[in-house]
């Protein structure tokens, strides 16, 4: 695969997401709105620090999920 090819294939799927979390933001679900973040985040702190990202974002949807949980309930 070529590089252009890998490049519009990750724009279109980094589009994906951006309209998939717009639309649970617009939905109010805050449990998976939280894990969302939350591994967002977590895969760009762990990344910016040197550490897998893969990892950071397993632990940021960990805790975003559980935050936004916790949310849902008390809202």
């Amino acid at each position: 695969m070529s590089y252009a090819m890998r490049r519009t294939r990750s724009r279109m799927l980094a589009g994906i997401a951006g309209v998939s979390m717009l639309g649970l933001v617009l939905a109010s679900c805050g449990t998976l709105v939280g894990a969302g973040v939350g591994a967002g985040s977590g895969a760009a702190i762990s990344a910016g620090t040197g550490h897998s990202p893969a990892k950071g974002a397993l632990i940021g949807a960990g805790v975003g999920g559980a935050a936004g949980a916790i949310y849902d309930i008390t809202r």
